[in-house]
């Protein structure tokens, strides 16, 4: 749990450091601006521009880590060369320098400088760098920010001259009978938004604290009813119903992952969602799940014992888990190039998906990286409202005939044969004029792409406003090897009997993009999952499982009847005073003999 870690480190460098939680569900906004795709994403920034990321439950030393690492670049940074100490330095090293060969210098080093009018930073660094190594000697430098001066300041402030008569200590408090009535009904507002920002943020902290105590798994005497392998929309939905059902149901995911909780741009083909990101839903799905009484436990799963009954699941630190029945719902992996530019740019204009996020370059220019039906499929779906080149490594599709064939006709569709892409270009999202701080700048939009032709090795740019890749999935099924049967026509999803998620083997199911090679979306998923928990409510009913607690209970009422009826037919019921010791049979006797 990072929350206590977070406001312990903190409250450490509270001197040092600003902390800053941020709430993206609430700030939806920010996931796209500074391309959050995991929870939590910790980032640090110095003078406005990112300087590092972590992402997920990285634990106190490593917080602590790149905290101190940003800390100490700040301090280097933390330095400010002023033209008059350069002039100064000049007439010392080399006097030959005319006062508008030192003002030059300087104002290139100004340049550098995106926001303000002084050498500083980094750029008087380098330049301080460069003069010592050529004279010999380093210029006198300031520090930009000192945390001594204003604390000297504010001490000179409040400190009485030791000529003046001693007075009396001020009150800490606003002078109230001097105040209007706007000014006191201001200051009443101010006094109240400060102690509900203090009220939500502890708020905010204890109900994570609790929901993840609270909802974690503990193993007990007896086999898990249903256990889901996932935390994705198809997982967590099973989840819904079959909590709702009373089954009580285990999700084992890692509490990071996953392709919904990895899409940094809102979620907007979603019945119901409007302005989202993916994070977010995925975090209202499981606190609905929580909720209805589903347990998580944050772990992968290696592998699946199906070979006695009850079913074994395997994960990497909790061991084997006994169950009944299992659905299947780990999703299925976008395959990427690797190339330079790529995972920066996700979010800004590279996607594997193009019923997702096509619609944002309506009218613009795009890419479609493949050769597949996949390939074939989005620039058709693209070329609707957008231009498109597909970019294609061999002289002919892999794609079936037909989709082949209407690729190659559609009027807003060029294809480039025997190419591939070298890299994907962008550029920094300008910060907008009346914001303080210079963040914006880390957020990048794809611009173009480097395109190298397979038989030539030439290398050209091309402009572009975004990039789909559509070179296929690969399913997260390799735990399944060898346990259940898989599609023959899809290469590593897993096939499912008819129309139902039930798989090969009795007592698992599949769920999600594990079994769809098709759809491959989220409202297809949380729809599936949905299906393979009442397939699953089903199977356990028909077989009579799962039902153990409920007997053993109903077992040892029974046995407690039949102890009670034994005693009734004897004529002696239970006497507690009997354990005690005592010879009374009942409370007026007890009465009678102390009296």
């Amino acid at each position: 749990m990072m929350a206590p870690i977070f406001k312990k480190v903190a409250a450490d460098y509270a001197d040092k450091a600003v902390f800053v939680k941020v709430d993206t569900n609430a700030q939806h906004e920010l996931s796209s601006r500074y391309q959050i795709r995991s929870l939590p994403t910790f980032q640090w920034f110095i003078g406005g521009k990112r300087s590092d990321e972590a992402k997920g439950g990285i634990g106190e030393g490593p917080l602590r880590q790149m905290t101190d690492k940003a800390i100490r670049q700040a301090e280097i940074e933390n330095v400010q060369l002023e033209l008059e100490h350069l002039m100064t330095y000049f007439s010392e090293v080399n006097p030959e320098k005319t006062a508008a060969d030192v003002e030059n210098v300087y104002n290139k080093c100004v340049e550098m400088n995106k926001k303000g009018s002084r050498c500083q930073g980094s750029a008087a660094n380098n330049l301080v760098r460069k003069l010592r190594k050529k004279y010999k000697k380093s210029p006198k430098t300031t520090a930009l920010f000192s945390a001594e001066a204003k604390k000297s300041k504010e001490s000179s402030d409040t400190k009485p001259t030791q000529k003046s008569k001693p007075k009396e200590k001020p009150s800490t408090g606003p002078n109230l009978h001097l105040a209007t009535k706007e000014q006191l009904q201001e200051e009443l507002e101010k006094r109240l938004d400060e102690e509900r920002d203090a009220q939500v943020e502890n708020e905010t902290d204890e109900e994570e604290e609790a929901l993840d105590d609270h909802y974690s798994w503990v193993p007990g005497p007896f086999p898990e009813r249903v256990t889901i392998v996932g935390g994705g929309p198809a997982g967590l939905a099973a989840a819904v119903y079959a909590a709702r059902a009373g089954l009580t149901p285990l999700v084992i995911a890692p509490s990071m992952g996953g392709q919904l909780q990895g899409k940094g741009v809102d979620v907007e083909n979603y019945p119901g969602l409007h302005n989202v990101t993916g994070p977010a839903v995925i975090s209202a799905m499981r606190k609905q799940a929580a909720f209805f009484g589903t347990v998580f436990e944050e772990d992968m799963v290696t592998k699946i014992d199906a070979s006695q009954r009850p079913l074994r699941v395997f994960t990497n630190a909790t061991g084997a888990i006994e169950t009944h029945s299992i659905i299947v719902a780990t999703g299925a992996d976008s395959k990427w190039l690797g190339i330079e530019g790529e995972y920066d740019l996700r979010g800004g204009g590279v996607s594997s998906c193009a019923t997702c996020d096509g619609f944002l370059y309506s009218g613009k220019h795009v890419l479609v990286v493949g050769g597949g039906d996949a390939a074939a499929e989005d620039a058709m779906h693209l070329a609707r409202f957008a231009k498109v080149t597909v970019i294609h490594r061999r002289d002919a599709f892999r794609a079936s005939k037909v989709l082949a064939d209407r690729v190659k006709n559609h009027p807003n569709i060029k294809i480039k044969w025997n190419t591939v892409v070298d890299k994907i270009v962008g550029k920094a999202i300008e910060q907008t004029e009346g914001e303080d701080v210079d963040l914006d700048n880390v957020a990048k939009v794809v611009t173009g792409a480097v395109l190298r032709g397979v038989e030539s090795e030439e290398l050209h740019e091309i402009n572009c406003d975004a990039v789909f890749i559509a070179i296929g999935h690969i399913p997260n099924t390799a735990f399944l090897q060898g346990v259940v049967d898989f599609d023959p026509e899809h290469n590593g999803y897993v096939q499912t009997v008819g129309q139902s998620t039930k798989t090969s083997v009795a007592g698992i199911f599949a769920a999600g993009d594990v079994s769809d090679a098709v759809y491959r979306q989220a409202i297809t998923s949380a729809g599936s999952g949905a299906a393979a928990a009442l397939d699953a409510e089903r199977w356990l009913s028909e077989e009579g499982l799962g039902n153990e607690a409920a007997e053993f209970e109903a077992e040892l009422l029974a046995e407690i009847m039949d102890n009670s009826s034994d005693h009734a037919e004897a004529g002696s019921g239970y006497n507690a005073y009997e354990d005690a010791g005592g010879r009374m049979s009942g409370m007026k006797e007890t009465v009678t003999s102390e009296l």
